[in-house]
């Protein structure tokens, strides 16, 4: 299979955009940080019929929705939602059932080094066997302040 080049590469996935933005009245937009391409695959399978997943570059999605909003004025509300590593979630069903599904797969990660928790991390106070720099490490990170 020949890659195409990067021009038709752009023009198709305008396109594609277009067509959704055009086609599905409902979308949601969702964080895919920490997804793993078989978490998406697997999420993508159990969507197949009831909605279609858009990820891609975050400049070509603001300048697609831009190039639409002259036809529909509230897509100007998702230019302030793409930042980072978002995608779209387009349907015509009912978004309770489609986060649902979304809900369905969603798995919780180990910890990475640097990683930001989404969640509160509380570590309880305890003896510990380790010496006073490393206890000094620990309370630094469960007291930031």
């Amino acid at each position: 299979m020949v890659k195409e080049d990067r021009s038709t590469w752009k023009a198709k996935y305008t396109m594609r955009l277009t067509q959704y933005l055009d086609d599905y009245p409902k979308v949601f937009v969702v964080g895919a940080d920490n997804v793993g391409s078989r978490q998406m695959q697997k999420i993508r399978v159990s969507l197949r019929g009831h909605a279609v997943i858009m990820m891609g570059k975050n400049t070509m999605m603001r300048k697609t929705i831009r190039g639409q909003i002259s036809r529909n004025a509230n897509l100007e509300k998702l230019l302030s939602h793409v930042y980072e590593n978002v995608g779209f979630v387009f349907t015509k069903e009912d978004l309770s059932s489609i986060r649902e599904k979304l809900l369905e797969n969603k798995v919780a990660a180990p910890a990475r080094a640097g990683a930001i928790a989404p969640v509160d991390v509380t570590i309880p106070a305890q003896v510990t066997n380790l010496g006073p720099e490393k206890n000094q490490l620990l309370s630094s990170i469960t007291n930031p302040n």
